[in-house]
């Protein structure tokens, strides 16, 4: 039988549970990955996303030719893609990782479909050290807090170690007895992914390098110097002290079991950067049991929140990096410049937007999914709402991160301002901190209290 292996966030072959069980079909793959943006589960890519898909899709066909098997590239409705594929091919399995968000509900669907059609469609594990239903409460819930749920992640049996690469892959002839297999491949270059006129991409080129071996790569440099010093220098943002494997793992080039067993075995003490897994497996927990995040607080007393609207010279000013405070002017320069920006940083300017500017945390979360290239779509609403205080673990929701304490803790040398927004210091503030704090503290005892 030949296997159809639908590749989606998950463009690598080591540890890739569909990918594995697809190799053994003794009549050869079809390798498929379909750009969606039609289906309504399916939520858009932002500018600097769709660069990095077209990089890491280029690597994934590159990988796949070494073997033999061409990478298919369909865009469209998943739903009408995906079965239109299977008969064109004649395919007789279908395999694919699983989808946690709402692109799950897409997935069973076609799942019905193509059982009901007489085709073998099966998901498998893939993207999270654990099945989100398998981590439950005492009573049999999901968890709302990170610590209890990150100790019985680490009480649970160990994720399995990662799958090698399959040795060969088989390809589908092009020419069988009853229909043709190797179907047509839209070309790559025409879905526009990447900006030309203008290129304001260049920057994000000159900092990133998609694709699987990138990600290796970049594992292998951490656990060989930075992981012994990460709990204690991680939120300085003027040093290379954290992984940046984050867009790695929110496009799959590389799997969290790998990351997990790499580093446990790596003999460096490693126990506070896998909680930063942890807090990704957290995330996608709380998506998988409470629907996307990106459009309500997951606390329902935000509802009636009195946001300010985003218009103006305060919104334009954050946006831009010119608000006369350093840290959030730097950490916002560089997430345009570079398609990130360091985590520390992203807390500080995201609770001054929220906080200090009362601008809806939806719209900083939108701003964020469209300029960086990890833009996860668990973990940027999720961190969204942990900082505006009406997400998960959000206790407590008064913490309001003042920008000048945060530089002089965690930048007092000035070499992250003074690279990226050296001349802020001279802008005048957009607004007073103190004026501003005792103005958000008081919207948000109001909506606590009503």
């Amino acid at each position: 039988m030949t296997t159809l292996i639908w590749f989606r966030d998950d463009l690598r072959l080591a540890d890739h549970a569909a990918l594995t069980a697809a190799a053994e079909d003794e009549d050869g793959v079809i390798a498929l990955y379909v750009l969606d943006e039609e289906s309504e589960e399916c939520r858009p890519l932002g500018g600097a996303a769709r660069w990095w898909l077209h990089g890491s899709l280029e690597r994934l066909a590159a990988a796949l030719a070494e073997r033999g098997v061409p990478l298919v590239l369909r865009r469209g409705r998943a739903e009408r893609v995906v079965p239109e594929l299977v008969a064109e091919t004649g395919a007789e399995r279908v395999r694919w990782n699983r989808r946690y968000g709402a692109e799950r509900h897409v997935d069973a669907r076609i799942k019905r479909r193509l059982r009901s059609e007489g085709v073998d469609a099966r998901s498998l594990p893939g993207g999270l050290l654990f099945e989100p239903w398998t981590i439950q409460t005492g009573t049999g819930g999901h968890y709302r807090v990170f610590s209890p749920f990150w100790r019985a992640c680490l009480a649970a049996p160990a994720p399995p170690r990662p799958l090698t690469p399959p040795k060969a892959i088989r390809r589908a002839p092009r020419k069988p007895r009853r229909a043709p297999r190797q179907p047509a491949s839209e070309s790559l270059g025409d879905w526009g992914l990447r900006p030309s006129r203008p290129d304001w991409a260049a920057g994000i080129a000159a900092r990133w390098e998609p694709g699987e071996d990138a990600a290796r790569g970049r594992l292998d440099d951490f656990l060989d110097g930075p992981v012994g010093e990460y709990a204690h220098r991680r939120d300085i943002p003027a040093e290379r002290s954290t992984s940046e494997l984050s867009p790695h793992l929110r496009w799959g080039e590389i799997s969290p079991r790998t990351v997990w067993h790499r580093s446990l075995g790596s003999g460096a003490e490693a126990g506070a950067f896998l909680s930063e897994l942890g807090w990704r497996e957290f995330a996608w927990h709380t998506a998988y049991h409470r629907g996307p995040l990106q459009l309500r607080g997951l606390d329902p007393r935000f509802d009636g929140f009195p946001w300010r609207p985003a218009e103006g010279p305060e919104w334009q000013a954050w946006r831009r990096g010119t608000t006369g405070y350093g840290l959030v002017d730097a950490g916002m320069r560089e997430l345009w410049e570079t398609g990130t920006m360091h985590n520390r940083v992203r807390m500080v300017a995201a609770s001054f937007l929220t906080k200090n500017l009362m601008i809806d945390w939806r719209i900083g979360e939108a701003w964020f999914w469209d300029t960086l290239v990890d833009a996860d779509a668990a973990s940027n609403p999720f961190n969204w709402q942990w900082v505006a205080g009406c997400g998960a673990d959000a206790a407590p929701y008064f913490r309001i991160f003042n920008p000048e304490t945060q530089q002089r803790s965690f930048d007092p040398s000035g070499r992250y301002v003074t690279r990226w927004a050296p001349e802020s210091a001279a802008i005048p503030p957009v607004v007073d901190l103190r004026a501003t704090r005792l103005r958000a503290l008081a919207a948000y005892d109001a909506v606590r209290g009503a």
